[in-house]
Formats: C-alpha cells, sequence, structure tokens
C-alpha cells in the first residue's frame, strides 16, 4: 500500500459553486473537494492532482473525452493505490462506461465520483463519494474502472462502470443493471456484494485483454422506442448516419405494426441506404414476443449488456474501423450479464 492516490479533476457539479439561483463551475487551483475530505476524515492518504479540464459534463466533445483519457494514460500506476476522477452527473455514465472499454486492462482501480449538488449544498453527497472511493481503492488489490455513488436514503454503492445504466430522472440516482451493485461502503468499509452475476476477486485478479477500439465516432443516431413513434420522421435525406441505435422495451420489443410506426418499414429504410441499425438490449434467457420474432437476425443485436453499454460499443466500433457486431460481442470489463 503506497498511501498515494492520483486525483483527476475535470469539472461537474462536484467542482461547482451555488451563485444565487444557478449552478456553475468553480475556477481555482486548489481542491475544495480535497480540503473538506481532510477536515473530515483522518486519513493519512496523500494525494497528487491533475485538471486536464473544466467542463460541466452535458457540454462534453470527443476532444475533452480524449483528453481525459491521454491525463489517464499518462498516470503512472506504479507511484499510485489507485485513481479518482470527478466528473458531472448528466453524462457520467457515458463516459464511465467508455473507460470501462478503453482503460479494461487499467493495473489499479479507477473510481468515477460525482455529486447531484455542489459541495456547499447541505443535500450534496460529492464528499461521501470521493471518501467512497478511497475506501474502496485502499480496500482492493486489482484494477478495473469504477463508479462510486451513494444515492438517496442510501449507502455508498460501488458500481462496475461497465454496468451502470442512466441516472433515474428528476432525482438524478444511479444504479448498476439489474439493480446489481459491485458492493457497499458501510460504516467505513467496503463490503462486496455477493451476487451471482457479479464477478469475484480472483477474476478480477485475472489480465484482461486490451480493448483494440479507443477512438469515437460521432455518426450515429439513437432512438428510443415509445407509444407510437413515428418513424417516418427519421428521413435522411441531407445527412446520413453511419448507424442507428433502437433502444427496445424492457421486454426487448418495438412496435412492428402499422404503417409508419413499424420498425420493420424503418429498417427497410436504412437498409436501402446501407446504414447499419442495432437494437439494444436483449435478454438472451428470456423468451421472445411475436411481435418480435425474426428481428435479431434481421438487424445487429446487442445481447445482455446494456443500452448506455452498447452505445459505447458501438461509437467506438464506428470510430476505430472495427466490426459492430463483433465488438458488442467482446466483454472487455464484464459487462455482459451471461
Amino acid at each position: 500500500m503506497k498511501n498515494k492516490i492520483c486525483v483527476i479533476f475535470t469539472g461537474g457539479t462536484i467542482g461547482s459553486c451555488i451563485c444565487g439561483d444557478t449552478v456553475d463551475l468553480r475556477n481555482e487551483d486548489k481542491s475544495i473537494l480535497l480540503e473538506y475530505y481532510r477536515a473530515r476524515y483522518n486519513s493519512d492518504t496523500e494525494f497528487d492532482e491533475l485538471r486536464p479540464l473544466n467542463i460541466l459534463s452535458e457540454n462534453i466533445q470527443p476532444g475533452d473525452l480524449e483528453k481525459m483519457a491521454e491525463c489517464l494514460r499518462s498516470v503512472d500506476t506504479d507511484k499510485y493505490d489507485g485513481v479518482i476522477i470527478t466528473h458531472g452527473t448528466d453524462t457520467l455514465c457515458f463516459t464511465a462506461n467508455l473507460f470501462s472499454q478503453i482503460f479494461c486492462d487499467i493495473s489499479i482501480p479507477v473510481v468515477f465520483v460525482s455529486a447531484l449538488y455542489p459541495l456547499d449544498d447541505e443535500r450534496s453527497k460529492g464528499l461521501e463519494n470521493f471518501a467512497g472511493a478511497v475506501t474502496f481503492i485502499r480496500s482492493v488489490d486489482y484494477g478495473g474502472v469504477f463508479v462510486s455513488f451513494q444515492n438517496h436514503d442510501e449507502n455508498c454503492k460501488i458500481h462496475l462502470a461497465s454496468r451502470l445504466v442512466a441516472a433515474t430522472q428528476i432525482s438524478g440516482e444511479y444504479d448498476s443493471v439489474l439493480n446489481v451493485e459491485f458492493g457497499q461502503i458501510v460504516n467505513g468499509r467496503f463490503i462486496y456484494n455477493e451476487n451471482a452475476h457479479n464477478p469475484d476477486f480472483d477474476e478480477l485478479r485475472k489480465p484482461r485483454l486490451h480493448c483494440k477500439s479507443q477512438k469515437l465516432c460521432m455518426d450515429m443516431v439513437t432512438i428510443q422506442a415509445h407509444a407510437l413513434l413515428n418513424f417516418d420522421y427519421y428521413r435522411f435525406t441531407e445527412v446520413k448516419p453511419k448507424a442507428v441505435m433502437v433502444q427496445l422495451y424492457h421486454s426487448g420489443t418495438v412496435c412492428t405494426a402499422g404503417e409508419e410506426s413499424n420498425f420493420k418499414n424503418f429498417l427497410a429504410y436504412c437498409k436501402r441506404l446501407g446504414i447499419q441499425v442495432v437494437i439494444s438490449t436483449i435478454d438472451s434467457k428470456a423468451r421472445t414476443y411475436g411481435s418480435a420474432l425474426g428481428l435479431a437476425e434481421s438487424c445487429i443485436a446487442a445481447y445482455d449488456i446494456s443500452f448506455e453499454m452498447a452505445t459505447v460499443k458501438v461509437l467506438l466500433a464506428l470510430g476505430s474501423g472495427n466490426d459492430i457486431e463483433d465488438e458488442l460481442n467482446k466483454n472487455y470489463f464484464f459487462e455482459r450479464l451471461y
């Protein structure tokens, strides 16, 4: 144990302050977060700080993600027990899933932390999330990418970044696929969640293959299934994407009746234009509904991973020039449930 952690600050609500009725970024060289942590916790951990960018995460661009990734690549992993990355909550899920892929084989734990409220708001759990990350890093002897996040009236949870799903509407709470977190911080200790869906420590200690897809591409349209969705409004007459992703209902279905709402008609249209269509997500162990018969065979299907992870894999495949279906079938950091 080196008792030393590298902290990469990127902005977000956890790096913001309240100005009247507005929340905006702090512009400072020293970290209020570290000051608060040292004041509350009697810890001998030493922190080194890096600041590749200072941004509200909803404004993040591909170049910003690359700066963040390059900053993490520059960290000498032999010097630290782990790395903590501060991040905004709005796009935390995407970045966490992305880094779980491109840094799947990192030798020390990398933990994302964020906050729904600025640190000077009494409702903020940013400090608790940071403390949870420190506790987790000091408790484990394996690498990988994780997320430390405390929902309302719960313990701080540690998630596999590859299984984090989008925050709930309005409340902004985070959870993992199937509501199975990797563990929790209880009374200052990391408690592993002994669930059949979680990898065990021996699995986490094994060497992992490097993810060959490292570049992102934005040439994709995502469509979320909802009642009375009119596919006819998706017409690519001026700009044509390389791929379209359709987020299915929880049962792995989408409307296949009628005319303008019929996904099969839209699929035929995309095929005429040479656009790859991906449907997500499908539980390989579930029964197929009659409305969905033949869908998985007529386009590219993402099985047993979250929609958020499927999005990351498709964008990486497109950006790196790799086959989408091949990328979806890879399991770099325990993203596949089966």
